[in-house]
């Protein structure tokens, strides 16, 4: 469900729109420094009605809320500030490969970003200034002086990759990634 059929669903319940939650929150004192995510999904499941889909898009329409999780696209920005910045083009290009494949969704944390198809994880990319490191699910598949074990690097991947240059995202490379997202 997207947002909007979100909103539209909550339009349709309450007579509400995003901006009127806004300001009843406001009202209330839920959009304060010490206001919490938990607090507004109890408001709006009790007044309203609403269900926790429901209640978290609208959270999120009523801005950062301290408790609240980063977007998405935020936290995948985060791991490409500073020095790492050089390696987006090069993720972009990874993921871009991957969606080749079928659908890759995003689950960044706050030192990596898995890539999952469906439910499962088939790679993690970490950054730093020097190295992009490409993380790969593939059970059972020896490794190579390239495709080294994962070791203690990672216990959610069985081989790691370390790129230390952008033009290291091989073609080679992109076949370990799609038989990873094969076997996932």
């Amino acid at each position: 469900m997207t947002i909007q059929a979100y909103f539209d669903s909550i339009k349709a319940k309450t007579g509400l729109g995003p901006d009127d939650f806004h300001r009843l929150a406001d009202e209330r004192g839920l959009l304060g420094p010490d206001a919490k995510t938990a607090d507004i999904v109890a408001w709006l499941k009790a007044d309203y009605g609403l269900g926790s889909g429901h209640a978290m898009a609208l959270v999120s329409a009523l801005g950062r809320v301290r408790g609240q999780r980063l977007p998405v696209a935020d936290k995948v920005d985060a791991q490409f500030t500073g020095a790492r910045a050089h390696w987006r083009d090069t993720f972009e290009a990874l993921l871009a490969s991957a969606r080749e494949l079928g659908e890759v969704n995003l689950a960044p944390t706050n030192t990596y970003i898995s890539l999952r198809k469906g439910g499962g994880k088939f790679a993690i990319v970490q950054v730093t200034a020097a190295r992009l490191d490409l993380g790969l699910k593939l059970p059972g598949v020896a490794g190579t002086a390239a495709l080294e074990p994962s070791g203690s690097w990672n216990s959610m991947v069985t081989h790691r990759l370390r790129l230390a240059a952008p033009a290291e995202l091989t073609p080679e490379v992109l076949t370990w990634l799609r038989r990873a997202y094969e076997t996932a």
